[in-house]
């Protein structure tokens, strides 16, 4: 058996020495092969729930909103045994539901949950642990409305870790005090989308008793999810979203969502303090700084519902504080990774050692493997010291009058125009060697060795306008023909009749669930790394300044990461152009934008184990495909 903390030695000593009869026959957390066993009950697990205090009043009714929190734990859990706990705090319990099956909360006439949705509840509470599915202030059965990332989504969360510590009150439903006599008070936060959200946004406040979170495919500012560089997705989201999670009568968080409206600076696309607010890393209610849990992040490199510039900026935020964090960076879209094809069983191992190492105490080794595994293609995986790789190295590709792309500046003189139009991206990388007054494109000659790209690449252009501003979109492609994952169908995965089980079950609640394949395509390009600006805001999200008509500038701004392989033989291209229509909601401004080519470029970090000197350069114009049409995303949102 793997050493313990002191501290597990002393539950189990209080356990054992709590009364003859629990010593004769009470289980207690035990752990071998550095993993806690399943030596509780589910079946007769305490399944029960209290109304948890917050310190806000987000309806406006005179009350301080108390939080439904839904608990399943131990049997044996109680002051002679306490536990630690993991919480699922989510706005979707009772809408679109959670997991890839769309589980919803099951409730007994009594109103405590028979059902908990996801495997966390059968796989962990066997093994010595409560998991709490938390409902979000202003969704389920909690009071209030929801504000969408602000102080409600924030403080409602945090009263729960307060409740779980002795520092805030809770209520059972016929109005007597609850108390959390059962947990030794040290918490996780998990959960995808919006419930990793709450996670990040929790720990920002620096809350004690808050051990560590799993944040996938989670936001870390709400601007960031919502606008890029002054560029709007989606106008009116916050409210849309209010509304969709909040299935109370339309009329009782009306007011809410109408200053939503108000505030969110849509007009604009600036930063104001309703952004702020919602700021995991450098905000007003929560930030990085702040942050005492360990952190494990999950996320895909092609989720463009919660882009992936909210965790590789949230991660470096951490990394420059050294907190203790792991990572695992995937190419499907808006996908968990119990839904990786053939890493289910590999993710709830690590999950259950990252749980026992930060909660238990065990000393497991975690911590000392390497920190980051990296998905290298539908069914390659690599594991690597850290994310980026390590030795990325940002390589200057330079755009050239005759279309090229290249290592050396273009001559002095030499520009490029186009105009500030709504074209998909299709559009933008169809026929990429023919004139289109929507765009600019470059390409490489088929490259002599394959180049990884890992991290965020950089563009630095020197343009000027017509009017005062217009919308620019940089898009990395690579052209040439290979099997991918098909991230633009289904999320990259397709559910097949096939279940495999993570835990123990009961009639009402089984732990069995559908696996999934890796969708795959073989397309002749793909766009590798995008980003997007308008150039009002090049200096500052929060105070645009015009670009003086007819007078260039400089606009340099970091498009999505990525962790992406262009093969030897393939070309890279870069294309410059105006309003993104497949991501954002905006018109064009219809300006004429040219760029200085000899003063722009685009910066690539790449692990490179041979210098590249030179590429090669295409004889004649590369055209590319014809009439591309990649399929579009699906264009509702995946919340679970």
């Amino acid at each position: 058996m793997p050493q313990l903390r002191p501290a597990l030695f002393a539950v189990a000593l209080t356990v054992a020495l709590a009364t003859p009869a629990q010593a004769a026959v009470g289980p207690v957390i035990t752990v071998e092969n550095g993993r806690t066993q399943p030596v509780f009950s589910y079946a007769d697990a305490v399944r029960e729930h209290v109304y948890v205090e917050s310190p806000v009043d987000s309806d406006a009714d005179g009350r301080l909103d108390r939080v439904r929190v839904d608990i399943i734990r131990p049997k044996e859990s109680g002051p002679g045994l306490k536990v630690p706990v993991i919480i699922d705090e989510s706005p979707y319990y009772d809408n679109s539901g959670r997991g890839n099956e769309g589980e919803r909360k099951v409730y007994d006439a009594n109103g405590n949950v028979t059902k908990f949705p996801l495997y966390y509840d059968n796989f962990f509470v066997p093994r010595g642990y409560a998991v709490l599915n938390v409902d979000m202030l202003g969704t389920t059965k909690s009071d209030g409305c929801p504000d969408i990332g602000g102080k409600a989504d924030v403080l409602g969360g945090k009263a729960v870790i307060d409740w779980l510590n002795g520092r805030a009150p809770a209520f059972r439903a016929d109005g007597s005090p609850a108390v959390a006599d059962w947990t030794t008070g040290k918490a996780a936060m998990i959960g995808k989308s919006y419930d990793g959200t709450l996670a990040n946004a929790v720990a920002a406040t620096g809350v004690r008793g808050l051990e560590t979170i799993v944040p996938i495919s989670a936001i870390s500012s709400w601007y960031k999810y919502q606008r890029s560089n002054g560029v709007v997705y989606n106008y009116d989201y916050a409210s849309w979203l209010a509304n969709y999670i909040d299935t109370d009568p339309e009329a009782k968080c009306q007011a809410v969502r109408d200053r939503m409206d108000a505030e969110d600076g849509d007009d604009t696309g600036d930063h104001n303090a309703f952004w702020a607010e919602r700021d995991y890393i450098s905000g007003l209610l929560g930030d990085v700084s702040k942050v005492r849990a360990s952190v494990f992040v999950i996320h895909t490199s092609n989720d463009l519902n919660v882009k992936p510039d909210n965790f590789s900026t949230w991660w470096q935020a951490l990394a420059k504080r050294n907190v203790p964090r792991k990572i695992w960076v995937g190419q499907y879209q808006h996908v968990d990774p119990f839904d990786f094809e053939g890493r289910r069983d590999l993710w709830v191992d690590t999950l259950h050692r990252w749980f026992d190492h930060w909660l238990h105490g065990v000393r497991n080794g975690i911590m000392s493997e390497p920190r980051a595994d990296v998905q290298a293609g539908p069914t390659q995986w690599i594991t690597q010291r850290d994310w980026p790789a390590p030795f990325a190295a940002k390589l200057r590709f330079r755009p050239a009058a005759d279309g090229s792309l290249g290592l050396k500046p273009a001559a002095k003189g030499a520009t490029a125009s186009f105009a500030d139009v709504r074209m998909s991206e299709s559009d933008m990388i169809a026929d990429v060697g023919t004139a289109n007054p929507g765009r600019v494109a470059f390409t490489t000659g088929p490259l002599p060795l394959s180049l990884r790209l890992s991290g965020t690449p950089t563009a630095d252009l020197r343009v000027k306008l017509d009017q005062p501003t217009a919308n620019l979109t940089a898009l990395l492609v690579d052209f040439g023909d290979a099997t991918r994952v098909d991230w633009r169908r289904g999320q990259g995965i397709t559910t097949i009749a096939e279940e495999d089980c993570h835990g123990q079950s009961t009639a009402a609640d089984d732990a069995c669930y559908r696996k999934v394949v890796t969708n795959v395509a073989n397309r002749p390009a793909e766009i590798v790394a995008r980003g997007w600006i308008d150039v009002r805001n090049r200096d500052s999200l929060s105070a645009p300044a015009p670009l003086p008509v007819g007078t260039y500038g400089t606009v340099r701004w970091e498009t999505l990461p990525h962790d992406y392989t262009f093969a030897k033989g393939h070309r890279l291209a870069l294309v410059i152009a105006g309003t993104d229509g497949t991501y954002s909601s905006e018109t064009g401004t219809g300006a004429n934008v040219t760029v200085d080519l000899a003063r722009s470029s685009v910066s690539v970090p790449f692990v490179l184990g041979t210098p590249l000197v030179d590429v090669p350069k295409d004889q004649s114009a590369f055209r590319g495909p014809e009439q591309l049409r990649l399929p579009e995303p699906e264009p509702e949102f995946s919340f679970f």
